[in-house]
């Protein structure tokens, strides 16, 4: 039973609820910046390439018979998850600067003054510094 009591309490902490919170919303991200990429963003790069789709880009390395398929290299697919890697890894960057830059703005408000004889920070409505039991 104890060990039952542990599961629950490690499963209701916030962390883990966050952690599930944010694996669910990468996903659907994912699926954002897939469709991005392969409906928006390939086919004028493949125009200016010549036409090619990446994803039909490959090396045969040993041609079709009649009973084995035929064994490719396929580069397309990885030049295709390269640029969805490198999407995905611009836009979280984006994000997290203009997260970091709403928090840098805001004004932080101290409650704290000088301690005049001990130079220390102490609470603005002290009346006796904690560090030096000066009277102020």
């Amino acid at each position: 039973m104890k060990l039952f009591d542990e599961f629950r309490s490690f499963i209701q902490r916030g962390n883990v609820i966050d952690m599930g919170v944010g694996i669910i919303i990468g996903a659907s991200f994912q699926k954002i910046v897939n469709t991005l990429v392969n409906n928006v963003l390939m086919p004028p790069i493949g125009m200016l390439v010549g036409g090619a789709d990446f994803s039909d880009l490959s090396i045969v390395l040993k041609k079709a018979t009649d009973g084995s398929p035929a064994v490719t290299l396929d580069y397309g697919l990885f030049i295709n998850s390269l640029i969805d890697f490198l999407i995905i890894a611009l836009s979280v960057f984006l994000l997290i600067k203009v997260v970091n830059t709403l928090y840098r703005n805001k004004p932080v408000e101290k409650n704290l003054k000088l301690c005049p004889e001990c130079c220390l920070e102490i609470p603005k409505k002290a009346k006796k510094c904690g560090h030096c039991a000066s009277s102020l």
